[in-house]
């Protein structure tokens, strides 16, 4: 796969992540965060599950079979990760709006290579960390928090950011071993959903028809983003190191601003349009930079 399809691959992810906060706000309304998570991913899951069977299946025992324990190991772990992360964003939204929680979500970018520079001492680019504050920046100015006052919700979606950087990180290091991004998906969708339901039926009432009473944003948060969008993040990992991803992966705070508006007429001010072109600017800066530079060296060594 090149790096544009990796590129692509992204932006569609996040397209799909940021249209979801939607669904994962307004689809709580009679059933609990852990509820909503455990029917999502699981739906997630079962969406994915003929994919597999039809694009990944016959070359996975070959792909695995080098070493089948660190693939487990790290299938699960990344499942966890997010699993924490989606639990932790989830159980927010009761406690804050979506403007808090997709601004706060948004400081994963520059967590991202702060645990790669100290955890695996690997140098990054210097243009991810002005590409890093843009995003800040810009979600600052997206989301009007600062209208909005520092509550419980904030807290619980910083922690949620710490296991979303965690999550990217180790999927740019799994994808780096084992092409299997479906395969993947499976297992971090079926540890998540199963984690949930745990979580469910000891804290909350799991009552079919509440559940089936959210069948419209369940399938959309369950199958487009729990299946589809998570797979997509993988498949763009496979060529885009964890720092820059991140960066792409902070345009989801645009995407929810624009579905919001088009879905729910908000109005977009002009410091919410500033936010879009500031997070903008850092995407295009992080991903075209690097390139120029390379080309600059191989041109100036001819």
């Amino acid at each position: 796969m090149s790096k544009p399809v990796s590129i692509i691959s992204a932006l569609f992810c996040t397209l799909i992540w940021g249209t979801t906060f939607i669904a994962q706000e307004t689809g709580m309304e009679k059933i609990g965060p852990y509820t909503f998570n455990a029917v999502r991913f699981f739906v997630g899951f079962i969406a994915l599950i003929p994919f597999y069977l039809i694009l990944e299946k016959t070359n996975t025992k070959r792909i695995i079979s080098k070493d089948k324990r660190k693939f487990i190991y790290l299938s699960v772990l990344i499942g966890i990760f997010l699993f924490l992360a989606s639990v932790f964003q989830q159980v927010a939204l009761i406690y804050t709006d979506v403007a808090n929680a997709a601004f706060v979500t948004i400081f994963y970018v520059p967590m991202v290579p702060i645990i790669v520079f100290f955890l695996f001492k690997k140098t990054i680019h210097w243009s991810v960390w002005p590409s890093a504050m843009l995003c800040v920046i810009g979600g600052y100015l997206l989301t009007n928090f600062q209208d909005a006052t520092i509550r419980l919700g904030d807290s619980l979606v910083v922690v949620s950011a710490i296991f979303w950087a965690l999550h990217i990180i180790f999927i740019g290091k799994i994808i780096e071993e084992f092409n299997t991004p479906i395969l993947i998906g499976l297992v971090q969708t079926l540890v998540v959903s199963s984690c949930s339901i745990v979580l469910s039926l000891i804290f909350e009432e799991f009552i079919i028809s509440n559940i089936l009473s959210h069948k419209v944003q369940i399938l959309y948060a369950g199958i487009l983003s729990g299946g589809f969008a998570f797979v997509l993040q993988i498949y763009a990992q496979k060529n885009i190191t964890p720092a820059p991803a991140a960066i792409i992966f902070s345009l989801e705070g645009v995407f929810a601003a624009i579905a919001a508006w088009i879905i729910l007429n908000q109005i977009l001010s002009f410091n919410n349009i500033l936010g879009c072109a500031l997070i903008l600017f850092g995407v295009i800066f992080s991903q075209l930079l690097p390139n120029f530079e390379n080309k600059l060296r191989v041109y100036n060594n001819k």
